[in-house]
C-alpha cells in the first residue's frame, strides 16, 4: 500500500509550463541539433557551477537574470545570434528545472522555439558528452 505524495505547487507549475514548450531534447539530441543553422546551446547555470563542473564547448553563457534581455530579438541589449530568423535557443541549467521555466518565459515573450535540455548539464555530463574546463572531478 504505497503512499502517493501530492505534487507541490512548484512541481505542478513546472509540469504545466513544460507542456507548453517545444519538445525538450535529450543531451544527445541537443548536441546533434547544435550543429544546425540558428541553434544555440545557452548555459544559464551560476558561475560557481560552471567553474566547478565545467562548460559545454561552444555554449553561450548568459546569466539567468539578464536572459530575456539578451535573447529577445527586439531588445536593444540582445545578442546578435538572437536576431537570426532561425534562432533556436536550447537552454540548460544544472538539472533541467530552472531552464524549463526560463525557456517558457522566452516563449511567452516571443522566442517561440526556445526549449531546454531534459536533465540539464548534469545529465549531459553523466552521458559522457563533451565538457571542458573542469576544476574538479
Amino acid at each position: 500500500m504505497g503512499q502517493h505524495r501530492q505534487k507541490s505547487n512548484i512541481e505542478a507549475y513546472l509540469e504545466t509550463k513544460r507542456k507548453l514548450l517545444p519538445a525538450r531534447p535529450t543531451p544527445h539530441d541537443a548536441l546533434a541539433r547544435s550543429t544546425e543553422q540558428g541553434v544555440y546551446l545557452i548555459d544559464i547555470r551560476p558561475t560557481r557551477n560552471r567553474k566547478e563542473e565545467g562548460l559545454i564547448p561552444g555554449a553561450i553563457v548568459i546569466d539567468r537574470n539578464v536572459l530575456e534581455w539578451r535573447l529577445d530579438r527586439t531588445s536593444p541589449w540582445s545578442i546578435l545570434e538572437a536576431r537570426e530568423p532561425s534562432f533556436t535557443p536550447i537552454l540548460f541549467c544544472n538539472e533541467g528545472y530552472a531552464s524549463s521555466l526560463a525557456a517558457q518565459t522566452l516563449v511567452e515573450i516571443g522566442v517561440e522555439r526556445a526549449t531546454d535540455v531534459d536533465g540539464g548539464f548534469r545529465k549531459w555530463k553523466a552521458d559522457g558528452l563533451p565538457v571542458v574546463g573542469e576544476d574538479s572531478l
